[in-house]
């Protein structure tokens, strides 16, 4: 699965997009979320808090509940502010 990185989250991960494969047992967000965390400092850092940092699968914003199945491409994105 495709990973791209927004912002801060690219500056801390060190990488704008990269394919990864998950471990079997990482089903929604939040897994891959936790799984990534324990794949270096940068990534530890970029989800230091996992409530803060909001994803998208195939352009759609989601919760961190929602399951990967069929998902092709994930962003990652600090929250945004209106203006």
């Amino acid at each position: 699965m495709k990973l791209v990185y927004f912002a801060w989250v690219r500056e801390r991960v060190g990488l704008a997009q990269e394919t990864v494969s998950p471990p079997a047992g990482t089903l929604t967000i939040l897994d891959l979320v936790r799984w990534l965390k324990t794949r270096g400092e940068g990534y530890e850092a970029a989800f230091a808090n996992e409530t803060i940092v909001r994803a998208a699968i195939d352009h759609a914003h989601v919760k961190p509940d929602t399951p990967l199945a069929g998902a092709s491409e994930i962003a990652f994105f600090p929250p945004m502010t209106g203006g």
